[in-house]
């Protein structure tokens, strides 16, 4: 293949299973991660993905939140306490990359959650037309990247940064319609401004939302509770991007292996991020679902501070995930601070050779 390729080019042979000039490199690294490459010699002023040459995307959303207040509580010179717009009170930390400490949650049961589903309804206010406006030609049409139409909705939304983890569980089980209502209207906003963002001309290439529903070697409930309050949903956003001619990505972490065979059976395009230290196994799925799925991500982060351990893997794992297209390279979640800028530099260097097409 002579010609380089855009990003949007890449993206789309790997969705339809078809070889281009390399498979596309899309990962994210912390904050403090892009801190340190740039203390070992990476410009200042560069942004990674063009410094390293990796592939540009572009997301386009909305926020279908409660819309609570927002307002900080507590600011000191290592951490900063605030309430969100989904009614939560958070504690984060300066100075590392870490998930927030949820403090207090407003929606703490059903005549709570009436308050905040009052509150989330569908209107244009919920999209930033300006950062649209200013942006969305540019990643387009310059930079030819793969545009993303981002959801906010269901189980890990919920429990992470709404209602709490252990509310939620236990209401998965005791009232299980609270939990499919949360679910579904979160849903409902997010499409309704998506299809608002659509009909201004501002299309996107693939749907995605995180939906984590796993933890180390297992899932955070049934398979059969999955099936009752997400599948559903998940087969929703499959059907309404599919009917507009666009693709659909999960990113769910943990080891949702047993969920696999639901996310082929109602036509998901691509999984993310296949997290191998959880226990999920790339390798595998793609033999056992690489025919319609693309998968993204499945190369252990746990192994790229050492240099022959992350070489000798990505060596066993990229030649079978890239066979007739349907991947997409990136680390099992993200790239931590504890990789040096020359480590990554020689991943990518390896990643585009043995990810080459040519």
């Amino acid at each position: 293949m002579a010609d380089k390729l855009t990003s949007r080019e890449r993206f789309l042979r790997m969705y339809q299973h078809r070889e281009a000039d390399r498979v596309p490199i899309s990962d994210g690294p912390w904050w403090t991660t892009v801190a340190r490459w740039k203390r070992e010699g990476m410009p200042e002023n560069m942004n990674y993905i063009d410094y390293f040459e990796l592939d540009h995307v572009f997301s386009v959303g909305s926020d279908n939140s409660p819309r609570y207040e927002r307002k900080t509580v507590e600011d000191t010179e290592d951490y900063v306490i605030y309430t969100t717009q989904w009614g939560t009170t958070q504690k984060e930390w300066k100075k590392q990359s870490s998930t927030p400490e949820f403090l207090d949650f407003t929606v703490k049961n059903r005549e709570s959650w009436q308050d905040a589903k009052n509150r989330m309804t569908p209107s244009r206010d919920r999209i930033d037309w300006e950062y649209l406006k200013n942006n969305y030609r540019k990643a387009r049409d310059v930079q030819g990247a793969w545009i993303i139409g981002g959801l906010w909705f269901g189980f890990d939304i919920t429990h992470s940064w709404f209602v709490g983890t252990e509310r939620v569980l236990m209401a998965m089980v005791e009232d299980p319609e609270w939990c499919f209502d949360m679910f579904n209207r979160e849903l409902d906003v997010s499409l309704a401004a998506l299809d608002m963002i659509w009909d201004e001309g501002y299309h996107f290439d693939e749907v995605n939302w995180p939906d984590d529903m796993g933890y180390k070697n297992n899932l955070f409930f049934s398979v059969n509770k999955y099936i009752e309050l997400l599948k559903p949903l998940h087969k929703k956003v499959i059907d309404w991007a599919h009917q507009k001619g666009v693709y659909v990505r999960l990113h769910s972490c943990g080891d949702i292996t047993p969920l696999v065979p639901h996310f082929y059976e109602i036509g998901l395009d691509c999984l993310n991020p296949l997290e191998v230290k959880a226990g999920m196994n790339p390798v595998e799925l793609k033999k056992k679902y690489g025919d319609k799925m693309t998968f993204h991500g499945g190369i252990n982060a746990v192994l790229w501070t050492d240099k022959d351990a992350i070489t000798e893997e990505i060596k066993r794992v990229l030649p079978v995930m890239k066979e007739n297209g349907g991947y997409i390279f990136a680390s099992d979640h993200s790239i931590p601070d504890a990789v040096s800028l020359e480590n990554f530099r020689h991943i990518i260097s390896l990643v585009k050779t043995l990810g080459s097409y040519e």
